[in-house]
């Protein structure tokens, strides 16, 4: 919002600059619970007062072996920060929405998984001031391995829970079709949760992830040995492109559009690699198309902006000319028309519970 005069004209404000200075440093508050909670969830804090209950600081020392006076200060943060609950005596204990947030990874709402990377995001601080200089920004694997099992463990609650029993439903003929035998891409396949979901469900179809991410790949495989699947494979998309041959009947892409240096060309590809008949299923973050819009309906938007300077539309940038698109920056407007500039015919937003995710159902 505005202020009513330029600062330069108006004379500075006592109770304005306390309430200022709250913003400010409440941020800086929010920046640091985020790296307890990354600690918590990296020393299995969470899950252990999830496990065997509340705890004081001695007797979460007792069941982890950790040291006492750290797990105190620790606790007393997240108690403070409100994360825990607490009693007079110093016992600290998840809530039971607590429990599915942090501790709980099977759960959908599971979210903790998001921390994970959280050392390798503020790594690339460093970096940054050079991609402003120049433009140019940095691929998801400058975060490294642990940028790719952090974004593995963000998205995989999703992908466990509501992808075969509520999503392929709902898209319709495309269970029968899975059953029956069936070949389908996810394109930006991370480390391939999604498609490992689905091989498992359907064991005579057959998959095919493809991705640019090394450290992403690498996690996809040690998925698909450790799994056993032998109707999944995964492919460099920069060394084996999608066949242009109209072969596959169901085309993914999860969270990956907005990150891409160019979607464009990526959606003609898979125009030119799906059936007449196919189906293309893209979840996206949901976005509005002004920036006034996302500030006033998406109380999320100050993180969501942040992440994309930080990963998102550094990745969209990360080559000469890329697009640039952003974590906000792919609403559904945008998604619409250029699936239609691509070749795709129907358009048609699916009602998915998310609550970060648009799921857009496209067909020729």
């Amino acid at each position: 919002m505005s202020p009513d005069q330029p600062t330069a004209e108006r004379s500075l404000d006592p109770e304005r600059l306390k309430a200022y200075g709250k913003l400010v440093f409440g941020a800086m508050g929010g920046a640091v619970t985020a790296a307890m909670i990354h600690l918590g969830d990296r020393l299995g804090l969470f899950r252990a007062l999830w496990k065997d209950g509340p705890a004081t600081s001695v007797e979460l020392a007792e069941r982890t072996g950790l040291d006492e006076r750290w797990l105190r200060e620790w606790l007393r943060q997240q108690g403070a920060a409100g994360v825990l609950e607490w009693d007079a005596d110093e016992r600290f204990g998840l809530s039971p929405e607590a429990v599915v947030t942090l501790a709980d990874e099977d759960h959908a709402a599971f979210g903790a998984g998001l921390f994970s990377q959280l050392p390798q995001t503020m790594a690339v601080l460093e970096r940054l001031p050079e991609a402003f200089r120049t433009g140019i920004g940095l691929s998801y694997d400058a975060f490294g391995p642990e940028g790719a099992r952090g974004q593995e463990r963000g998205f995989a609650p999703w992908y466990r829970n509501l992808l075969v029993p509520f999503a392929i439903p709902r898209l319709a003929g495309v269970k029968e079709r899975l059953e029956a035998g069936a070949e389908v891409a996810d394109v930006g396949c991370g480390g391939g949760v999604a498609l490992l979901e689905l091989a498992r469900a359907f064991p005579a179809s057959r998959f095919h992830g493809y991705d640019i991410s090394v450290h992403a790949l690498e996690r996809a495989e040690r998925n698909k040995t450790e799994a056993g699947l032998g109707n999944l494979h995964f492919h460099h998309a920069e060394e084996e492109e999608l066949p242009a041959d109209e072969r596959f009947d169901l085309v993914l892409t999860f969270d990956c559009l907005h990150d891409m240096t160019r979607p464009q060309a990526i959606m003609r590809a898979i125009r030119k690699a799906i059936r007449p008949d196919g189906v293309w299923l893209i979840a996206d973050v949901k976005a509005h198309p002004t920036y006034a819009e996302n500030v006033e309906r998406n109380p999320m938007s100050p993180l969501m902006y942040g992440f994309s300077v930080l990963t998102c539309m550094s990745s969209a940038l990360s080559e000469p000319g890329g697009a640039g698109l952003g974590t906000l920056g792919f609403h559904e407007d945008l998604a619409r028309e250029m699936a239609r500039e691509a070749g795709f015919g129907r358009f048609e937003r699916l009602e998915f519970p998310h609550p970060v995710n648009a799921f857009y159902e496209v067909r020729v």
